[in-house]
């Protein structure tokens, strides 16, 4: 399976987990986890996600999801492999 870690973080506002979700469904990502929290207004969520059956090239899907964020629903969203993502937090 590969995995891939996204991250959305912004002012909070209706339908940003379903603008992501409904992407992701369009791309065939399955979500493994998801977790979200609103601290003073401020959106942030963090999902792993299972992209083994991915119906594009890996990094037009990270630069569209940061396109839809950015100028539809007015969120920071980040997408990186889950091994990148490792190499980039281990301690």
């Amino acid at each position: 399976m590969k995995k891939a870690i996204i991250t959305v973080v912004g002012k909070d506002t209706v339908g940003i987990i379903a603008a992501v979700c409904t992407y992701l469904a369009a791309c065939n990502v399955n979500i493994l986890d998801i977790s979200q929290t609103i601290v003073h207004g401020y959106f942030n969520m963090m999902m792993v996600v299972d992209i083994s059956a991915l119906s594009k090239p890996f990094g037009e899907m990270s630069e569209e999801l940061g396109r839809l964020g950015e100028e539809k629903i007015g969120v920071q969203i980040k997408c990186q492999k889950e091994e990148i993502f490792d190499e980039m937090h281990r301690i």
